[in-house]
């Protein structure tokens, strides 16, 4: 429990409130933009598969595969990937990053088969694995864990921007660019959204600086502040000296249990948003797109409360039990509202709230007992492992799609999958993460 404020300590207070202030306005509106970028560069496969899939004759079970082979690389390579990052530093590694997976994103408008579609999605996962544990990551080196829930919910405010802005624009784009040069709608998207990722990368290595003490934007007393914090914060963390001794932790794999029930649900709905919508009758790739952000606009408000609850309470086992459960009963309010676009919309909506919640909120629990060298190790492990989802989900979906003609059945598997979630969230010890 935190300890009472009392007068005295109250000047001190209000001079950490004025330093982390502008530590965010520095540093968080920045990774909000990487983030963007990168989540789009993940996703648009799902608005690309409205034309593609009929161009290059994929089925829906071979969609789902290559938007899911995406995590196999992302899996492989994030631990590397995020001991690269402590090692070289931020700055040059998440540029490295971006770059790489911007030229990657790019290639995809030379695919003309489900073998290059494969192997495109599998190398993209790798260039963008260790970029968002390595965030993660890197906000610890920055702010103590009672500070951390609403600076990811923040962070993570990215995923429900991509969809707002990003999903109206891949429709715009495939629309508008459609036949242009020879070209199809969605290989102008691949490009164009691509660029943006080339840009961000480069000015990444201006504008991070890899830790406290080399920010010129801070004096010495407000570098001093921040550091106190942190020390004073990691004292409670169970310090790994050795790089393995992440995977000896217990705590670390029923995170990656509880990470892997939430991913699910998480990238079945990115990834199969624009098709949802387009299943209760809507037509035209922009008016898909413009639909297919509304969910997300709910998601957006819903994290950010949630964050500034759980920080201001410091309580985060319910803040993240309530949102998963409000994410079950959305995709299973869904699977019987498929034939009405504005009840499905509802559904989707309170769907999106709850499980794009589920996220920023989750990476309190690990982030509050990992500590030493392993917690890159540890951050990564259980981003790479529960992100596995990321493959089983969509493969699910489609292949279920695909041998039933129907989306209800994949959208009860994705209820169960967070109710489950849910029940091992309340097998955390409080004492220890709530602070």
């Amino acid at each position: 429990m935190p300890m009472p404020v009392t007068a005295s300590d109250v000047p001190a207070l209000d001079q950490e409130n004025a330093v982390f202030r502008k530590v965010v306005r520095r540093i968080v509106p920045f990774l909000i933009l990487c983030y963007v970028v990168s989540y789009l560069d993940r996703v648009n496969v799902g608005f690309a598969k409205l034309q593609m899939s009929d161009d290059l004759g994929f089925s829906e079970a071979a969609y789902g595969l290559g938007a899911g082979l995406f995590f196999i690389g992302y899996f492989l390579f994030e631990v590397p990937s995020n001991l690269m990052l402590q090692r070289v530093g931020a700055r040059a590694w998440i540029a490295r990053i971006m770059i790489s997976w911007g030229l990657v994103s790019a290639s995809f408008v030379f695919v003309t088969n489900e073998a290059m579609f494969y192997v495109l999605r599998f190398l993209l996962g790798a260039a963008e694995a260790g970029f968002y544990p390595g965030v993660i990551l890197y906000c610890t080196y920055w702010f103590p864990s009672h500070r951390r829930a609403r600076v990811i919910a923040m962070f993570m405010s990215a995923i429900p921007v991509a969809g707002i802005f990003g999903n109206p624009l891949s429709g715009w784009i495939m629309d508008t660019f459609q036949g242009v040069r020879g070209w199809e709608g969605w290989q102008w998207m691949f490009l164009l959204e691509a660029i943006p990722a080339l840009v961000i990368g480069v000015v990444t290595l201006f504008y991070l600086d890899n830790s406290v003490r080399a920010a010129k934007w801070l004096t010495d007393e407000e570098k001093a502040v921040v550091e106190r914090a942190i020390a004073e914060d990691s004292a409670h963390q169970t310090v790994h000296g050795r790089v393995w001794d992440a995977f000896r932790e217990p705590k670390v794999w029923l995170m990656c249990l509880i990470y892997f029930c939430f991913v699910m649900g998480q990238y079945a709905l990115t990834f199969w948003m624009p098709t949802f919508v387009e299943s209760t009758g809507i037509e035209g790739n922009l008016a898909i797109g413009v639909l297919s952000a509304v969910p997300f606009l709910a998601a957006l408000v819903a994290m950010n409360l949630f964050g500034r609850s759980a920080d201001r309470r410091r309580e985060r086992r319910w803040h993240l039990i309530v949102p998963s459960l409000m994410g079950a009963v959305g995709f299973s309010l869904a699977a019987g509202w498929t034939g009405s676009t504005v009840l499905s919309l509802t559904a989707l909506s309170f769907a999106a709230a709850g499980v794009l919640t589920c996220a920023p909120l989750f990476w309190s629990l690990p982030t509050a007992f990992l500590g030493g060298t392993a917690a890159a190790v540890g951050l990564a492990a259980i981003n790479s492992v529960g992100n596995l989802a990321g493959f089983v989900g969509p493969y699910m979906i489609g292949a279920l799609k695909d041998s039933t003609g129907s989306t209800s059945i994949p959208m009860y598997v994705l209820a169960l999958s967070l109710v489950v979630g849910a029940a091992a969230v309340l097998t955390t010890d409080k004492n220890v993460v709530n602070r």
